[in-house]
């Protein structure tokens, strides 16, 4: 049921906290914030590129870290907003897709609307019960810790695109 779902994904939203990172907002001194983000869900992103497969994040907090690294990650655009639905819907007319050509990864309360709109809605294994309940798949691998990786490579290999966009490495 996963592959049939994951076939026909065009476009891959994110979440941040708890998806990209572990979850944790570290403060420094002067009151910057610290996220810690994983070189593999990292890579994997790029992967999805490659493949030709656009992704959007969709964050209720603003801060210059998210769009960093998503810049890194080639990623097409960031939200900032706490009405996820309202972005979502924004989204799938921007880039011309349907639900079922959604992908999206949540954790929270927040993150509802989107997942049961998306064609495949993921979360990680420490996302809230409301939300593990009503989700496609539940990662093996934690937010912040390959979880995004994971998902893409269930969408590469689904859409057999995994060889030709890893032979390019």
């Amino acid at each position: 049921m996963i592959e049939e779902r994951a076939k026909k994904i065009k476009l891959l939203i994110l979440d941040v906290d708890g998806v990209l990172t572990d979850g944790r907002i570290i403060y420094d001194n002067f009151g910057d914030e610290i996220k810690c983000f994983n070189v593999y869900d990292g890579f994997g992103m790029t992967l999805l590129h490659r493949a030709g497969i656009k992704s959007v994040i969709i964050t209720a907090k603003k801060t210059r870290i998210v769009k960093r690294r998503a810049k890194d990650m080639h990623v097409a655009k960031v939200y900032s907003n706490y009405e996820k639905l309202k972005v979502y819907e924004k989204v799938i007319k921007r880039f011309r897709v349907k639900d079922e050509e959604t992908c999206f990864i949540g954790d929270d309360l927040i993150d509802l609307p989107v997942l049961k709109r998306a064609g495949l809605s993921i979360a990680p294994p420490e996302a809230m019960e409301e939300v593990k309940n009503i989700c496609h798949y539940i990662t093996k691998k934690s937010g912040g810790r390959g979880a995004v990786r994971e998902v893409i490579e269930i969408i590469l290999k689904a859409q057999g695109l995994w060889d030709k966009v890893t032979s390019e490495v």
